[in-house]
């Protein structure tokens, strides 16, 4: 018998997934490099994100060589409802993922990698060494490529994400992923403060690293607590904040409630630089490592801004 991708998810009830508008359109640029992206992963035995968790901007990304590495395995400790990535008991680390992980990259010439992982609870430190190890080997054999890493939360796992931020990422980005109020349904075993706090505290000691994070709509959240997520965020200094759609996986995940419009995103972009993000991006098909690259030289250049104008004033 075949183990289910979900088992957690055997016995929710069904949820229709509701019809996409036409805004929300993948696109395909360039379709030898798409292959050849995937020739290369594959080739390489990784894992990423933009497969396991089923985005829906793979073919746009990967006709730009651009992809999400995603460490520590292709299957995860936690039931997030939300996720199409796979959950149960993971494997054990692969030894050789960091050279793995930095050859691709090296392969695929990329000027800027975001590297993620599955969340670990089964480790001490929740995987938070393995990933150090990835990015110390990446950053070496790759000295003119900008680094971010998309972390789990490391729950529990007492001060273990320092491993990560002492290998001097560029960019270090947690997802927040939906309103505090959702969290029980939507994200049952973690914490929204906690998250808040994660931020905060990378913020607090490393000031020159970028801090991100993201945000899904449509699963049920009012205006108000997006707004007050904003607000939170700022709190902890975040610099750069992403606002995406929810797109319900399958019948058996976390039912859609709704489709914003695009200029439903635009004025939730508008009203979040309002409050102090250094950049943000907001859009249907908008996710955490989409258009990473091009972002990272925005924020670079805003933040140049920024000091350009306090050291006036």
């Amino acid at each position: 018998m075949t183990r289910p991708r979900h088992p957690e998810k055997v016995n929710k009830p069904i949820n229709p997934i509701k019809k996409k508008p036409n805004w929300i359109r993948s696109k395909i640029l360039d379709t030898r490099t798409f292959f050849k992206t995937k020739e290369i992963v594959n080739r390489n035995n990784l894992n990423t994100v933009c497969q396991e968790a089923n985005c829906p901007n793979i073919t746009e990304c990967w006709s730009k060589k651009h992809a999400t590495f995603m460490i520590m395995g292709d299957i995860c400790t936690r039931g997030c409802a939300f996720c199409d990535v796979k959950t149960g008991k993971p494997n054990i680390l692969d030894p050789f993922e960091p050279l793995k992980v930095s050859k691709a990259v090296r392969e695929l010439n990329l000027n800027h990698v975001v590297i993620t992982s599955v969340d670990r609870d089964d480790l001490k430190d929740g995987g938070a060494d393995h990933f150090k190890r990835v990015v110390l080997e990446t950053k070496k054999n790759n000295p003119n490529t900008t680094i971010e890493v998309l972390t789990p939360d490391f729950l529990r796992k007492g001060n273990s994400f320092e491993k990560i931020l002492n290998a001097e990422p560029d960019v270090f980005n947690h997802n927040i992923e939906t309103v505090p109020s959702l969290y029980l349904a939507v994200r049952p075993g973690s914490r929204y403060y906690a998250s808040i706090k994660l931020l905060e505290t990378v913020k607090k000691n490393k000031p020159t690293i970028f801090t991100k994070s993201g945000l899904m709509v449509g699963m049920g959240e009012t205006k108000e607590e997006i707004l007050q997520v904003m607000d939170d965020l700022r709190t902890a200094t975040v610099d750069f904040l992403t606002i995406g759609q929810y797109l319900q996986p399958s019948p058996k995940h976390y039912p859609l409630q709704r489709y914003y419009h695009p200029n439903e995103f635009k004025e939730l972009k508008n009203i979040a630089l309002s409050k102090g993000f250094l950049l943000v991006a907001s859009s249907p098909l908008t996710r955490s490592s989409y258009h990473a690259d091009e972002d990272f030289k925005k924020l670079k250049s805003r933040r140049d801004e920024q000091i350009k104008c306090q050291t006036l004033q």
